[in-house]
C-alpha cells in the first residue's frame, strides 16, 4: 500500500501546491483521478450497454421457462458467453475506488501527521474525535442519496432495473458511505463526497461519448417487460412478506405428486370448476369402458373435480395454481393433453419443451365458427381439434390452406354439453310456465346489452304479461360491479315475479325454463336454441372480434349466419320493434320448433352421442401413442429397463 500511497501522493501534492488548500486539493485529485480512470469508465458503459441489450432476450427466456429457475440460469448463461458480457464488470469501479481508498489512508496520514496549519479536522475520525466531524457520515450519506437518484435517471443499466434492485444497489452505497464517513479520516470522507458527485459527471460524459439509444431497442425492451409484468401478475395481488399462502402448500404438494408419477397417459387441463362440463362425457366414457386413469390439472382450488374424484378413484386431481401451471405445461409428460384453452404456445402456456411427442388435443367450449372471435393462431400448436360440427372443420381446412399450415386432425366430434343440456331439458318436460318467459342473456363485452339498450328492452315489454329474467355474464359481474349493481336499483321497485335479476350462476334452470332468449354475441344462443328449441332474439350490438383478418377467409362465420336461421336480429336503431318481435315469435313456437331441429340436424356432428365420440377418439390416441411407445423402446438387452408404467395400458 506504500507504493501506492507515493504514486497517489504525486498526484495530491501537486494539486496542494496550486491551490494552497488541502480541501480544495482533494477536490482536484478527485477529479484527476476521474480522467484517469475514463477509459475504465468508457469500458463499463459498454458493458452496461450491452447488458441492456440483453434484457429483451432475458425477459423472453424468464417466460419461455417460467418458474424453471435452473433451465432459466444455464440459458442465461450461454447467453451471457455468446454476447461477451461480464457481469461482474459492474463492481470494478467500486473495487478500484475501495483500492485508491486505502492508499488514501496513507497520503491523509502523511499530511495530518506534519501537524501543518489547517490540517487539524483533515484527520478528526468521528467515532473517536466526535464533536463537529460527525458532519462528514452526514455528508457522505446525503453525497450517496444524490449519486443513487441520478444514476438510477442516467445510468444506461441502473434506470432498466427494477425497484427493488435501484433500492439494494442504492441502499448499499448510501450504507457504504456512511459507514466510511464514520470510521475513517475527514479528509477521506470528503474525498468519498467528492467522488461520489463527480461520478454523475463522469456518467453524464460517458452517455454523450457512448449513446445508449443508439445501440439499445427501447421498444423491444418495453414489450418484453409487459410480457414478463402480464406473467408475474399471474400470481394474484403480492401480500406481505409475513403473510403466507393458504394454498401454497397445497400446490406444491400436488405439482410434486404430478410429477412423482411416470408414463401419465392421458392428462386434462382445466382453467377453472366450470369447464369440467366441456370435459365430463368424454371423461365418464373412459371410466366405463376403459382402464386408463385420468389426470385432472387444474387452476381451480375449489374445482368440483376433486369431489368427483373421491367417487372415482382413477381420477387423480392436482391443484396447480396459473403461474406453476406454466411450469407444469413447460415439463409435461404425457402421451395425450386435452384442453379447451386457445393460444397454447402464443401466450404464457406452452408445449412441453421436455417431450415432443405428446398429442394435444383442443375440446372446443362452444359450437360456433373458429375464425371470428378466437385469434387467427388460436389453434396453431394443437395437433387436433375435436370439432363441434363441420363449419368448423370446413373453416380450419380453409385457414391452413390461406396460411400454409400443416393440416391437423380434424375429429368430428359433436358437441357433449348440448348433449347433457338436450337431457335436462327433456327432464323437464311438461313444466309450464304461468306467463311466458323473457330471458335476457347478453355477453360481457364493451357495448353488450347491458350496457347499451337493457332499460330499454326491459320498458317495452314489463307489465305486459311476462316474466323477465336478466341473467348477466358471470365476467360481466366480476369486472363491472358496479353497473351490474346500478342497473339492479334502476328497477328495484319492480315487482321480483315479474322482473327478476339473477346472480346465482351455478344452475341452468332459467335458462331451459324461458321462452325466448335475448342476447348479442354471446355463444348461449346456441346452447339455448339447440336445446330448448326455441328461438332467439340477437341485438346487433357491436361484433365482438379476436380476428381482424376473418374475412379473408371468405366463409360467413356461424356467429352471423345463425342469428337469422334460429331467431332474428334486431338493430340497436331497432329496438322499439322488440315487443312486437317478442309477441310474433311466441305465436309461432310450433314453426320455430321445427325449423331450428332442422338447422340443429346440419348443424352439430353425432347429436346425442358426443360423449362416446370423444372417449372413443381418445382412447385410440392414447393406445396408438402407448404402441409407438413400445415399439421405439430399446430392447432390455442393450439397455436399461425403462420405469414401470404408472398406468397399465388402457383397454375398451
Amino acid at each position: 500500500m506504500e507504493a501506492l500511497a507515493d504514486a497517489l501522493s504525486l498526484i495530491m501534492q501537486p494539486c496542494y501546491d496550486l491551490t494552497g488548500n488541502w480541501w480544495v486539493a482533494i477536490l482536484l485529485f478527485t477529479v484527476i483521478v476521474k480522467v484517469i480512470l475514463m477509459p475504465m469508465a468508457l469500458w463499463c458503459q459498454k458493458n452496461a450497454i450491452v447488458m441492456v441489450k440483453l434484457m429483451p432476450d432475458l425477459n423472453r427466456l424468464k417466460v419461455k421457462y417460467f418458474g424453471d429457475a435452473e433451465t432459466i440460469g444455464e440459458k442465461q448463461n450461454e447467453l451471457y458467453k455468446e454476447k461477451h458480457y461480464h457481469p461482474l464488470l459492474s463492481l470494478v469501479p467500486l473495487a478500484v475506488q475501495i483500492l485508491i481508498l486505502f492508499g488514501l489512508v496513507d497520503v491523509i496520514h502523511r499530511i495530518t501527521d506534519n501537524g501543518a496549519p489547517g490540517t487539524e479536522f483533515l484527520g478528526m475520525i468521528p467515532v473517536e474525535d466526535g464533536g463537529l466531524s460527525w458532519v462528514m457520515p452526514v455528508l457522505a450519506g446525503i453525497s450517496a442519496i444524490i449519486m443513487g437518484f441520478a444514476q438510477n435517471r442516467i445510468n444506461p443499466l441502473q434506470r432498466e432495473q427494477s425497484r427493488a434492485e435501484k433500492n439494494t444497489t442504492n441502499g448499499l452505497s448510501i450504507a457504504l458511505s456512511f459507514f466510511l464517513g464514520i470510521f475513517v479520516a475527514a479528509g477521506m470522507a470528503f474525498y468519498w463526497i467528492c467522488s461520489n458527485l463527480t461520478s454523475i459527471a463522469v456518467q453524464a460524459l460517458c452517455n454523450i461519448i457512448i449513446k445508449p439509444r443508439k445501440h439499445i431497442d427501447y421498444d423491444d425492451l418495453a414489450a418484453s417487460r409487459e410480457e414478463l409484468e402480464g406473467l408475474n401478475a399471474l400470481a394474484g395481488p403480492k401480500r406481505k412478506w409475513y403473510q403466507r399462502d393458504p394454498l401454497a402448500k397445497r400446490e406444491k404438494t400436488d405439482y410434486k405428486r404430478f410429477f412423482s408419477i411416470v408414463d401419465k397417459h392421458l392428462v386434462f387441463y382445466s382453467e377453472r370448476s366450470g369447464f369440467y362440463k366441456y370435459f365430463k362425457g368424454a371423461i365418464e366414457w373412459l371410466l366405463d369402458n376403459s382402464d386408463v386413469r385420468i389426470h385432472y390439472v387444474t387452476n381451480d382450488p375449489n374445482d368440483q373435480i376433486f369431489a368427483i374424484a373421491e367417487e372415482q378413484p382413477r381420477i387423480f386431481p392436482y391443484y396447480i395454481g396459473e403461474q406453476r401451471a406454466i411450469t407444469l405445461m413447460m415439463k409435461m409428460d404425457a402421451d395425450v393433453v386435452v384442453a379447451t384453452l386457445e393460444d397454447l404456445e402464443n401466450y404464457y402456456l406452452k408445449r412441453s419443451y421436455v417431450r415432443k411427442d405428446i398429442e394435444y388435443v383442443f375440446f372446443f367450449h362452444h359450437m360456433t365458427s373458429t375464425h371470428l372471435t378466437p385469434h387467427e393462431e388460436a389453434f396453431d400448436h394443437y395437433d387436433a381439434l375435436f370439432c363441434a360440427g363441420p363449419h368448423q372443420v370446413a373453416e380450419v381446412q380453409a385457414a391452413e390452406r390461406r396460411r400454409g399450415l400443416a393440416p391437423k386432425r380434424l375429429v368430428e366430434g359433436g358437441y357433449d354439453l348440448l348433449d347433457q343440456e338436450i337431457a335436462d331439458y327433456e327432464a323437464l318436460a311438461g313444466r309450464e310456465n304461468e306467463r311466458p318467459v323473457i330471458l335476457i342473456g347478453p355477453s360481457w363485452q364493451e357495448d353488450n346489452i347491458l350496457d347499451s339498450c337493457v332499460d330499454d328492452l326491459i320498458g317495452s315489454v314489463l307489465g305486459k304479461g311476462y316474466r323477465i329474467i336478466v341473467r348477466p355474464h358471470p365476467e360481466y359481474t366480476k369486472r363491472y360491479p358496479a353497473r351490474w349493481e346500478a342497473l339492479q336499483a334502476r328497477w328495484a321497485d319492480e315487482d321480483p315475479a315479474e322482473l327478476f335479476f339473477e346472480s346465482d350462476f351455478s344452475s341452468n334452470e332459467s335458462t331451459f325454463s324461458s321462452d325466448i332468449l335475448v342476447t348479442d354475441w354471446s355463444s348461449i344462443s346456441c346452447d339455448f336454441s339447440f336445446s330448448t328449441l326455441k328461438p332467439t332474439i340477437f341485438i346487433d350490438t357491436p361484433m365482438k372480434v379476436g380476428n381482424p383478418d376473418w374475412e379473408k377467409l371468405d366463409m360467413e362465420p356461424t356467429d352471423i349466419s345463425l342469428r337469422n336461421q334460429i331467431g332474428r336480429s334486431l338493430t340497436l336503431d331497432k329496438v322499439d320493434r322488440f315487443a312486437d318481435e317478442v309477441a310474433s315469435m311466441l305465436s309461432e313456437r310450433e314453426a320455430w320448433r321445427e325449423r331450428i331441429r332442422e338447422v340443429r340436424a346440419g348443424f352439430v356432428f353425432n347429436l346425442g352421442h358426443g360423449a362416446r365420440t370423444a372417449g372413443e377418439f381418445l382412447l385410440e390416441t392414447v393406445l396408438d401413442k402407448q404402441d409407438q411407445r413400445a415399439a421405439d423402446r430399446p430392447s432390455s438387452g442393450r439397455h436399461a429397463a425403462a420405469p414401470a408404467a404408472e398406468d397399465g395400458k388402457a383397454v375398451a
